[in-house]
């Protein structure tokens, strides 16, 4: 079960660093159809490592001066202020309400992404205003929503790059560098109450790093945008449609 799982984790990763999103969205439900404790290990784990996928993520996608690291600064420090905000409020509320919201958010960023696959890539990146009003406002939001779902928020805060104007490579990156940020923040609001068999952390986190590097590498260099946007949002909707089949059976 240990090897499948780590196995498991490298793919998620792998894609998810192409994206600059973590994975967290897809670490949340694998780990809860694998039985564990939603607010004990699941959101904690799936924090960290979301974190970390980013995180090694910006090395390749850094050298590649795709990171836009004055911009996405702002959004940056406003995530950090919304993620353990969201930790905090997590334990609030039932696991059921906690799935739903889940399933409701990666829905709408789902059909969002598929939305712009076919426009055209933009000639340059978006004002600083329009970076620091819409940008920081939604990074916060995204930053309380990770938090408290244990996500990192990248999957509102990716389509927000796409829709004020980041071509989808800076837009990949910058989000990876603001996710980094959210990550470890929420992750920290959820240390208290953390119970992760020390196995399961060594298989996952080695699985995460190295799956990192590669697919931010291969992001970078090979990657099309229509092909990342298109993936994205398919990608999403099937993690949404999986996770609304409780409610609706």
């Amino acid at each position: 079960m240990m090897a499948g799982t780590g196995i498991l984790i490298f793919v998620v990763s792998f894609l998810f660093a192409m994206l600059g999103l973590g994975g967290g969205m897809l670490y949340v439900p694998i780990f809860h159809w694998l039985d564990f404790s939603l607010k004990n290990v699941v959101i904690p784990l799936a924090l960290l490592l979301n974190g970390l996928n980013t995180l090694f993520a910006l090395i390749p996608y850094g050298r590649r001066h795709l990171v836009d690291w004055k911009g996405g600064l702002p959004m940056a420090l406003s995530a950090l202020i919304g993620a353990p905000l969201g930790a905090v409020v997590a334990p609030l509320l039932p696991d059921r309400v906690l799935l739903l919201i889940f399933a409701v958010l990666v829905a709408l960023a789902g059909v969002r992404t598929l939305s712009i696959v076919k426009n055209p890539e933009p000639s340059q990146n978006p004002s600083p205003w329009r970076r620091m009003l819409w940008g920081s406002l939604i990074s916060g939001l995204a930053g309380f929503l990770g938090g408290m779902l244990g996500i990192g928020g990248g999957f509102l805060i990716s389509p927000l790059l796409l829709w004020i104007g980041y071509r989808t490579k800076e837009a990949a990156a910058t989000t990876a560098y603001i996710v980094t940020f959210s990550s470890f923040s929420g992750f920290l609001g959820h240390v208290g109450h953390m119970v992760i068999n020390p196995a399961l952390l060594m298989v996952t986190v080695g699985a995460v790093i190295v799956a990192s590097l590669l697919g931010s590498t291969f992001m970078a260099q090979k990657a099309k945008p229509q092909w990342v946007k298109t993936l994205y949002g398919v990608l999403l909707l099937g993690i949404a449609i999986k996770l609304f089949m409780p409610f609706v059976v």
